[in-house]
């Protein structure tokens, strides 16, 4: 089967835009779109399908997880081509659900009105979709989407983890710990001081956590050609944790191309997971996969030394965005298309 996974730039902001094609010219191809980054990342992504695919249909767009640096340039992508299936979690559809979590405080049409409030893009999303005859799907680990199958979120998880986003109401019932107003302390503390490293140390934290948004996101594996391919979005230690153990219990390989999650956050891998999905460290100078990770062009930190190291150690080599765009394939791939260049390993990293 031949393919290409194309990881786009997404501007100065952290964000994920990925337009991936797969399949043979007998049997036709698919196209599969990957959430959006902001506003202005629909041109982008525009562009680029237009000067690479003929006549393009989308057939499936996936939106990994709320947040808007994901979901907002979806809006544009959607104006401009036929997509045939669009998969979202819209939080205020289960609603229901959660409502005893707020005390009373809302009816519970009042809860949906609020949180559709909180998330204007996703509710023209679906407007969107509606008026042009796409199915919008929910999506849920074991969907199959094309040659892909989601591993995680599970739909339980999900649901009871809308209460801990960003944008919902504040709950009166005990929950997660709310990360909300952390970002600011986290920001302030990250690289207080560096830590050294070498092949043998590794200093990435084997408890970290990070927001029950991220933790919503979106996992998703393939097998193209006959290599796994496995598309984390924001994810955090929970949910590549479940989709690890879904992934096994369907009898899937070790990926051999790794999206990095959350632009390379320290706070959203540990060596567990790693270990799960990548496997042990290996000798120095072992390469047995790809990893890709979106970086914004001023985020000159990102992806972190740590987890950078971390894929290295485990042979995987790590690609990033900044200001061009990527492209891991099998087959003719794009014509013209510059070999990009792979991170180095860190001796000095960052630390708390």
């Amino acid at each position: 089967m031949n393919y290409e996974v194309d990881f786009l730039p997404v501007g100065e902001g952290s964000g994920d835009a990925i337009v991936i094609r797969y399949g043979d010219d007998g049997g036709g191809y698919y196209l599969h779109v990957v959430d959006g980054g902001r506003t202005d990342t629909a041109e982008t992504i525009i562009g680029h399908i237009n000067n690479h695919y003929t006549n393009p249909v989308i057939n499936h767009m996936v939106l990994s997880h709320a947040d808007d640096d994901h979901a907002t340039g979806l809006i544009g992508v959607m104006e401009k081509f036929e997509v045939r299936n669009l998969w979202m979690n819209r939080p205020w559809m289960y609603s229901d659900q959660i409502l005893d979590h707020f005390h009373g405080n809302f009816t519970l049409q009042g809860l949906i009105d609020n949180i559709k409030e909180r998330h204007p893009y996703l509710v023209e999303l679906e407007r969107l979709a509606i008026a042009k005859g796409t199915h919008i799907h929910e999506v849920f680990q074991g969907a199959r989407i094309g040659a892909f199958t989601v591993l995680a979120p599970a739909r339980d998880r999900y649901i009871n983890s809308i209460p801990d986003f960003g944008k919902t109401p504040e709950r009166y019932t005990s929950g997660a710990e709310d990360s909300r107003g952390f970002g600011l302390l986290r920001s302030f503390l990250e690289g207080a001081k560096k830590l050294l490293e070498n092949w043998d140390i590794e200093t990435l934290a084997s408890n970290t956590e990070t927001s029950a948004s991220n933790e919503s996101c979106v996992v998703q594996y393939a097998v193209l050609g006959d290599k796994g391919v496995l598309l984390t979005a924001d994810v955090g230690p929970i949910g590549l944790a479940e989709a690890a153990d879904f992934g096994a219990q369907l009898g899937f390989n070790r990926p051999k191309f790794v999206q990095v999650p959350h632009h390379g956050s320290r706070h959203n891998v540990t060596p567990a997971v790693l270990d799960a999905w990548l496997g042990p460290k290996q000798p120095q100078g072992t390469v047995s996969g790809t990893a890709f990770c979106s970086v914004g062009s001023n985020k000159h930190d990102y992806p972190r030394a740590q987890v950078t190291n971390a894929f290295i150690r485990r042979g995987f080599k790590v690609y990033t965005t900044r200001t061009k765009w990527i492209s891991h394939y099998n087959g003719p791939g794009h014509p013209g298309t510059v070999p990009a260049v792979a991170e180095e390993f860190a001796n000095e990293v960052e630390g708390l």
